[in-house]
C-alpha cells in the first residue's frame, strides 16, 4: 500500500538511540520530518544527516521535529550521533515494522544482485498528522532545501 500526500501518517512505536519508546502520535501538533535512510556511517547517509544537522536551527525555527529511521541498532545510532554531533533522534527499526508501514523496505538491486533494503525517502508530516510532502529523490547534500522549499 503506497502512502500518498494528504493521507494520515501511519502511527508507529519503536525505540530511539537511547532505548526510549517513540510514537509518531507523541508529536501531534508539531511538524515532523520522518526520514528513512539505509545505514549509519555510510557516505550518502552521513551527508544527509550532516545537512539536516547543519540546518537544524532553521528547521526548528520552521517548527519541525527531525526523526531519522533505519534498521540499524540503538547502539549503532548512538555512535553515529556522537561521531557527527547529530542534534536529533534516530529510531532503531530493526524489525522493519516502521519501514513496512511507510513502504520503504523494498527490493533493490546492485551489480546484478537483488536484495531487500531501505528506499531513501522523507515524509514531511503536518501538525494534524497528515502527510504534507513525500521526497523520494533525496539529494543528500541539499536535503534541507528540498524540505523547506
Amino acid at each position: 500500500m503506497a502512502i500518498e500526500v494528504g493521507q494520515q501518517a501511519p502511527d508507529f512505536e519503536t525505540k530511539d538511540q537511547n532505548g526510549n519508546t517513540v510514537r509518531l502520535s507523541d508529536f501531534k501538533g508539531k511538524k515532523v520530518i520522518l526520514y528513512f535512510y539505509p545505514k549509519d556511517n555510510t557516505p550518502g547517509c552521513t551527508a544527509q544527516a550532516c545537512d539536516l544537522r547543519d540546518n537544524y536551527e532553521a528547521l526548528q525555527k520552521a517548527g519541525y521535529v527531525v526523526l531519522g529511521v533505519s534498521s540499524d541498532s540503538e547502539n549503532s545510532h548512538q555512535k553515529f550521533i556522537q561521531k557527527y554531533e547529530l542534534p536529533f533522534s534516530l529510531l532503531a527499526d530493526e524489525d522493519k515494522s516502521v519501514h513496512e508501514k511507510y513502504g520503504t523496505w523494498v527490493e533493490k538491486s546492485m551489480y546484478g544482485r537483488t536484495y531487500m533494503g531501505t528506499a531513501r525517502t522523507t515524509f514531511v508530516i503536518d501538525e494534524n498528522g497528515n502527510i504534507a510532502q513525500i521526497i523520494d529523490k533525496v539529494k543528500t547534500k541539499e536535503h534541507t532545501n528540498q524540505i523547506i522549499n
